[in-house]
């Protein structure tokens, strides 16, 4: 598989409430002449069965955005929902139990533990929490990813791109509310980038899923279904139906505006 980008996708509404909220959220470093605004009254939805790419210049506070809306990083004012959830709500414990049953994470570190093979790797969440997998979804989550001939093989035994596939195929495996992924391509070569895009976006079509991912590549961005765009901790555009050209250009607009200011 080539990393070309995808077809434009139409842009639809979802029915229902939104997988995720964010309202005014502000997240804060430390005080006095040392804070840092991370973010500042961001406000944003995420779809239910839609794919959203958020972007932003190194320091734009993209990464921070999705660990408060994934529930691993405090904030600071507003308000971060999964669901109906308000996250500041939920003391640590209750927490940790819905970042394991409701949110599923891919991260650009692969994070496999060397011991296990493929399949445990990717059942190993639930494992713990002491649930079994619903077979047929893990029968179709492998089956997306394209790992069915690969699931007895440690990750020494794997390409790069095959372990990152482990990795979607275990934040997928749970049918969590929301998975976010942190530069999930970061660590790939274009091809393998282009097919763990790939999945992710048929995760979307095929099985209905949310997926909302930091990135700073265009063409990785194309594959959504919406760019947002963050400047300076805020909020400052979206784009529907991206294109890797649309993007790009998108990007120059604000870099030849932040340059003129």
């Amino acid at each position: 598989m080539s990393m070309q980008a995808a077809a434009p996708v139409p842009a639809y509404l979802p029915a229902g409430s939104p997988a995720a909220r964010a309202t005014g959220l502000s997240k804060v470093y430390g005080q006095g002449e040392t804070q840092v605004v991370a973010l500042d009254s961001v406000s944003l939805e995420f779809g239910r069965g839609r794919f959203t790419a958020i972007m932003g210049p190194s320091g734009s506070g993209k990464s921070t955005l999705m660990h408060c809306m994934a529930g691993l990083d405090s904030i600071s004012a507003g308000s971060a929902q999964i669901g109906e959830t308000e996250l500041s709500s939920l003391n640590d414990r209750q927490l940790t139990r819905l970042r394991r049953d409701s949110v599923g994470f891919v991260f650009q570190a692969f994070n496999l533990l060397p011991t296990l093979t493929a399949l445990e790797n990717i059942t190993l969440p639930m494992a713990i929490a002491g649930r079994k997998p619903d077979q047929q979804w893990l029968d179709t989550v492998v089956t997306t990813v394209g790992l069915s001939g690969r699931l007895n093989h440690r990750p020494s035994q794997l390409s790069g791109g095959q372990q990152q596939r482990v990795a979607v195929a275990r934040a997928l495996a749970s049918r969590p509310e929301i998975v976010f992924a942190d530069e999930p391509t970061g660590n790939l070569d274009s091809r393998s980038g282009a097919e763990v895009l790939g999945f992710l976006r048929e995760s979307v079509r095929e099985l209905g899923q949310t997926v909302v991912m930091v990135t700073h590549d265009p063409v990785a961005a194309a594959y959504a279904d919406r760019v947002v765009f963050l400047a300076d901790g805020r909020l400052i555009d979206e784009l529907l139906s991206p294109t890797a050209e649309g993007v790009l250009d998108r990007m120059r607009h604000f870099d030849t505006a932040a340059r003129t200011s």
